[in-house]
């Protein structure tokens, strides 16, 4: 059931309340507002538990993420940092559902804060943040070829600081290199500079991870390159 707009206020105002009140890097647990979405959680994570199609399970997370809206924004208006699992869970959903702007305002705040994912994640929260969005946006572009550049401008700029093997900051940067040459063709008049510019990046992911997959895609930038020099372009 859908919460009606003072219910909404009331979760979103409880939750900015006793977020801003707990320390830095302590737990929510105990608070009245984190429990209850703790709680929450913990039935629909059996909820997907039973279902075994990874669709399914996004299908269902859309249907369920509503509910955690007014506490995830009450957090973000006044939290101050406090370990919560119920913000880095609804981060990880939000990539699922593929609602990658609403996962980075969190992973802003997530980072900025140094939590830490729960025991169930095996990923740093920095390494979690760069691969899920990378793997998203590859995954995109295989199928049809675009995804947002500024979603991936966005995660590269939020995760640059954090550890993570090279292979999960390669796939960052040939998805964000892709993405920067996508759409640009020899015939038609181009940016030489956002040409070298996805080159770049597609370097700096081979160079990460030489088997990363991209020579093909910098063969085909530095001929793409060529050519707009050759025309004057």
């Amino acid at each position: 059931m859908a919460l009606s707009i003072a219910q909404a206020h009331q979760r979103r105002a409880r939750a900015a309340m006793e977020a801003a009140k707990t320390a830095p890097q302590q737990s929510m647990a105990g608070a009245t507002a984190y429990e209850h979405q703790l709680n929450q959680l913990l039935q629909d994570r059996l909820r997907l538990k039973a279902i075994q199609s990874n669709e399914g399970k996004a299908a269902l997370k859309l249907q369920l993420l509503p509910e955690y809206i007014p506490y995830v924004e009450g957090v973000l208006q006044a939290g101050n940092g406090a370990q919560d699992d119920v913000m880095t869970t609804v981060m990880v959903w939000r990539v699922d559902v593929e609602d990658y702007s609403g996962a980075l305002d969190i992973a802003d705040y997530v980072l900025k804060h140094k939590l830490i994912m729960p025991d169930r994640f095996e990923r740093t929260t920095g390494c979690l943040v760069a691969e899920e969005i990378a793997t998203a946006a590859l995954k995109a572009q295989k199928a049809n070829g675009s995804f947002d550049l500024a979603i991936l401008h966005r995660t590269v700029e939020l995760t640059e600081a954090e550890d993570m093997p090279d292979q999960a900051r390669a796939k960052l940067f040939l998805a964000t290199g892709r993405a920067t040459l996508h759409g640009i063709s020899a015939e038609e008049p181009g940016q030489p500079r956002q040409i070298q510019a996805g080159i770049d990046l597609l370097k700096r992911a081979i160079e990460l991870h030489d088997g990363c997959g991209g020579k093909k895609d910098l063969d085909g930038a530095e001929r793409l390159l060529k050519k707009h020099a050759a025309t004057g372009s």
